[in-house]
């Protein structure tokens, strides 16, 4: 029962709209209106600066280390954690005050990721970097980084089945809010670094 509930309470963790709340609170109106629309950092710095942008990372951030490890609180099953992490991920994606559209993802997945296999992480963070390097465009990094998560973890971190689908699920739903993302690389339309939004 007690599983239950803090599955219930990471999901619930993970959809803090932290930067609809930060953007709103400085003035700026809603994020959802401003230029991607996404209930994220990069588009909360779109709309009122880095200075406000940092702390929301770090939070989203937060949302997905706080869930996995209040998790391992009520019990050390990893199962039970990932699945912790899993809520959190899709709390920030489809939160519950929002009419369930939130964010991308990335920044809670990374801290789910990081507080479950930081010695994955360190692997996903240099395909991160490589493939900004390669392709300058942070969507397509964002996305194939992720999805190295469960294949460096499968071998790293030997993880059970349950972990194992946990993971997928997640970098699934993060892949899925980057849909619109995708779909602009492949019209060569997404903005890349150094260059101009087309």
């Amino acid at each position: 029962m007690e599983r239950d509930l803090m599955l219930v309470g990471a999901y619930l963790l993970g959809s803090i709209p932290f930067a609809w709340l930060f953007v709103k609170a400085a003035g700026r109106g809603d994020v959802r209106q401003i230029g991607s629309g996404n209930v994220g950092a990069t588009n909360a710095m779109r709309a009122a600066g880095w200075k406000i942008a940092l702390p929301i990372a770090l939070l989203d951030i937060g949302k997905g280390v706080a869930a996995v490890l209040l998790m391992r609180v009520v019990t050390p099953n990893p199962d039970w954690v990932a699945a912790a992490g899993l809520a959190a991920v899709v709390g920030h994606c489809f939160p519950v005050w929002l009419k369930f559209v939130g964010g991308k993802g990335v920044a809670t997945g990374a801290g789910v990721f990081f507080t479950l296999a930081w010695p994955t992480m360190v692997v996903v963070a240099a395909v991160w970097v490589v493939v900004l390097a390669v392709f300058r465009t942070v969507s397509v990094a964002s996305v194939i980084a992720a999805a190295s998560f469960p294949v460096a973890f499968f071998f790293l971190g030997h993880p059970t089945t349950p972990v194992m689908v946990c993971e997928v699920l997640t970098v699934a739903v993060i892949i899925w809010r980057h849909r619109d993302n995708l779909a602009r690389v492949a019209r060569r339309e997404e903005p890349r670094l150094g260059g101009k939004r087309r």
